[in-house]
């Protein structure tokens, strides 16, 4: 039986492990993940950094305030994958809804691109910019999505300033905004093994 001293310590201990808990917050991490300096190569879905280098992290009304200077929107979300025990007599027509006016690159984000599919990344974001490295571009895809850091990354190692991270994605967006059916970029498109 605790006296009233222990119980005193045992609640106060208590109270501030509560208080800790909610000061951090559902989904934080004991320690903030670190900058790579190159590609992320592990899982594509986990906690990210909160920076990266070369280019603008952004939130929502930053991304809010930057549509007006016409940025490309780049979505690197992947594209749904048909279930196994989807019925085979049934027509699968998944649907990708993104922020109005993105250019849809399925799977660009990935670090293990081989050459061919990253040359095909580079050559479609430059020409949907016009040759403009330093227009605003937006990378984004779902939070948590190590993806659309990496496109982000990958524009920055190939020499594009005006590059920004959007780590809410489409999440973040459809919270206070409408989002549009989009199709894969057919340049990309045209580019993936079939």
């Amino acid at each position: 039986m605790l006296g009233p001293t222990g119980f005193l310590m045992r609640l106060v201990t208590s109270l501030a492990v509560s208080f800790f808990l909610v000061t951090i917050g559902p989904g934080h991490s004991w320690a903030e993940v670190q900058e790579p300096s190159g590609l992320w190569s592990g899982p594509m879905r986990g906690e990210t950094p909160t920076t990266l280098k070369g280019a603008v992290v952004i939130d929502l009304a930053g991304l809010e305030a930057l549509i007006s200077k016409q940025p490309l929107l780049v979505d690197v979300g992947l594209a749904d994958k048909k279930p196994e025990n989807f019925p085979q007599d049934r027509l699968w027509l998944p649907t990708h809804r993104s922020i109005p006016g993105a250019v849809w690159f399925p799977g660009g984000g990935a670090a293990a691109l081989d050459a061919e599919k990253e040359a095909a990344f580079l050559r479609r974001v430059d020409e949907l910019v016009q040759g403009d490295r330093s227009r605003p571009i937006v990378t984004f895809c779902r939070p948590n999505c190590w993806g659309s850091w990496n496109a982000g990354k990958r524009l920055v190692m190939k020499g594009y300033t005006g590059v920004h991270w959007f780590p809410g994605g489409i999440d973040k967006w459809q919270e206070f905004h409408d989002t549009v059916a989009v199709e894969p970029d057919k340049a990309w498109d045209a580019s993936m093994p079939k």
